[in-house]
């Protein structure tokens, strides 16, 4: 009898909506990964392949930030450089991970910031 990780159930819940949730030049996906140290966003165009924005931890104004307001910072800054590239809309894509902590408090920061999610 195998037994599932924590990650392969993660995986699982994330290609069910990747399956629903896709992203076009009018209203990408933002994509996020969370991880122990830190957060990633990605604002996708899917029908091209082509990242529009990007945010990550490591950035200096976000690396010595305690995770929940780096998550809050992360969410401003994605919004901001999705406004310079001329998005306003978006589908949120929560990576498989639930809509709690960290990741809702980054999509909330989005919302702030101006962009409809």
């Amino acid at each position: 009898m195998s037994t599932v990780t924590k990650e392969q159930r993660r995986l699982k819940r994330r290609r069910r909506v990747r399956a629903k949730v896709t992203g076009t030049a009018d209203r990408p996906r933002i994509a996020v990964f969370r991880s122990n140290r830190g957060i990633f966003a990605q604002l996708i165009d899917d029908e091209r392949g082509h990242t529009l924005a990007s945010v990550q931890w490591t950035e200096a104004e976000l690396r010595e930030l305690p995770k929940g307001e780096q998550a809050v910072k992360a969410g401003g800054l994605l919004a901001q450089r999705a406004k310079a590239v001329g998005v306003e809309t978006a589908v949120f894509d929560r990576g498989g991970y639930q809509y709690h902590g960290r990741v809702q408090a980054f999509a909330e920061a989005v919302r702030e910031g101006g962009l409809a999610v």
